[in-house]
């Protein structure tokens, strides 16, 4: 029998997700929830531009969510756990499992303690899966890297870095890294918390609790990425001197030695994006996607491909590492 789905976010990561789930055999979209009321009451199909579907989007969850009696809730909204928490209560409620792109709730056992167990005992007494799903967190610098491991004898670090051209990417993500905004600019909203990566503590924590590592230490610091020529995207202009993108490095530590270190070059004009993941082993490893993972669509695509893996896992709140085998279908 197909998957009952309802789509819950159309923002684009939202939409890519939708459409990718309207196209995909095995799975019957029942339901679609968004809050803008450019996209309340419309037909999904129009909004993804593939013809009516006779599914109009709501922006009452709890309502749609009764009536529609999904399997899977896949849910793309905000990045921050605490503002989704009372969404993905619903969802939970409502007795659907859930694939969210939060990128919080990728691992938020070690940040938010008290939220993790919460909704880890919601889900298990609703008895139903909750997972945080994505490139990354959830796939290029935490999910994949410890997949690597899995022919080493032993492991000694984990080093990874991420190049990401953001000059084709969606508009809140080039406002996300600071694109456009001059040296202080970045500082101070760096300093608001409006300029970062949301995720790559959640990754670091996410390899140390799986190789069962316990780090006495770990940081994360965010520096920004100039321009060195004048840039222009779609959404926004660059001058020289002005902010291209951020350089973020989280670094896990046992004692004093370095065991993981996970840097992300995103910006603007980004010159040789790539995927590299090196692993100091028996036998050390060296991998690199030259080009790197389209973040956007490769979200879309993990999202839906999780879905068979979610429907056999166990009750609670897991991570990518903690359920089965993610791969296409």
């Amino acid at each position: 029998m197909a998957t009952r789905v309802v789509c819950y976010g159309l923002g684009p990561i939202g939409l890519s997700i939708a459409r990718l789930a309207c196209a995909r055999s095995g799975i019957q979209v029942v339901g679609a929830v968004d809050i803008d009321p450019q996209k309340a009451g419309r037909d999904l199909g129009e909004l993804l531009g593939i013809g009516a579907t006779g599914i109009s989007v709501s922006a009452d969850a709890a309502t749609t969510l009764r009536n529609t009696r999904p399997d899977v809730v896949l849910h793309a909204t905000l990045s921050s756990l605490a503002a989704v928490v009372p969404q993905l209560q619903e969802c939970i409620a409502a007795g659907a499992d859930v694939i969210s792109t939060c990128e919080e709730l990728a691992y938020p056992w070690s940040a938010q303690p008290q939220i993790a167990a919460d909704l880890d005992a919601a889900a298990r007494a609703a008895g139903v899966t909750l997972l945080g799903a994505g490139v990354n967190p959830g796939y290029a610098m935490d999910a994949l890297p410890v997949m690597l491991t899995a022919v080493c004898a032993g492991v000694r670090a984990i080093r990874v870095l991420r190049i990401v051209d953001a000059a084709q990417r969606r508009a809140p993500l080039q406002r996300k890294i600071g694109a456009g905004l001059t040296p202080d600019e970045f500082a101070q909203r760096v300093h608001e918390g409006t300029v970062r990566h949301v995720g790559l503590p959640e990754s670091l924590h996410m390899i140390a609790a799986t190789l069962g590592w316990q780090l006495d230490a770990g940081d994360d610091t965010i520096m920004p990425i100039l321009a060195e020529r004048a840039i222009a995207t779609e959404h926004v202009s660059i001058a020289v001197g002005q902010v291209a993108g951020v350089r973020q490095i989280a670094r896990g530590y046992v004692g004093e030695r370095e065991v993981i270190a996970l840097e992300l070059q995103m910006y603007v004009g980004a010159p040789d994006p790539q995927d590299t993941v090196e692993i100091d082993g028996d036998p050390p490893l060296r991998m690199t996607i030259p080009g790197g993972i389209h973040g956007d669509s490769a979200t879309a695509a993990i999202a839906v491909n999780a879905i068979a893996s979610i429907r056999r896992a166990e009750s609670g709140l897991l991570s990518m590492t903690d359920i089965p085998l993610v791969h296409y279908w």
